[in-house]
């Protein structure tokens, strides 16, 4: 498979919310139903959704306060297709998305703090989540 294969789209229509809540299962993340999925990313202000041929890949999106303040909330690729450069692409674009953001944040999974870093991206000393 080469990179050109892979389809990048912000559109969400016709999206398969049962294959999202699938990518989120198959790399270890909690189960979300197919529904609240989608609510969630019809809220989101930018998203990516990767295809190969018509299946979906991988996923990303962010949330923002539409100025000051945007995070990279989701960012998902099939283990079947990591390591061809579809998750760097999908960060690339969302990141490009919220250029004028005064600070865009993420929290990464665990094991995937080499990845952003490699990006570019620095890690906060002074960030908090609830619940604890």
């Amino acid at each position: 498979m080469r990179p050109t294969e892979i389809r990048y789209v912000s559109d969400t229509s016709g999206v398969c919310w049962q294959r999202i809540s699938d990518l989120f299962e198959a790399v270890g993340w909690e189960k979300s139903h197919p529904e609240d999925l989608e609510q969630a990313f019809r809220k989101s202000t930018y998203v990516r959704v990767a295809y190969h041929q018509d299946k979906i890949v991988g996923v990303g999106r962010t949330v923002d306060d539409g100025k000051y303040y945007g995070m990279i909330v989701d960012l998902v690729v099939d283990p079947a297709y990591q390591g061809r450069g579809i998750d760097s692409t999908i960060l690339q674009q969302l990141r490009e998305e919220m250029a004028g953001f005064r600070i865009v944040s993420l929290r990464a999974a665990r094991g995937k703090h080499d990845f952003y870093l490699k990006h570019g991206w620095k890690k906060s000393e002074s960030a908090f989540h609830w619940p604890g």
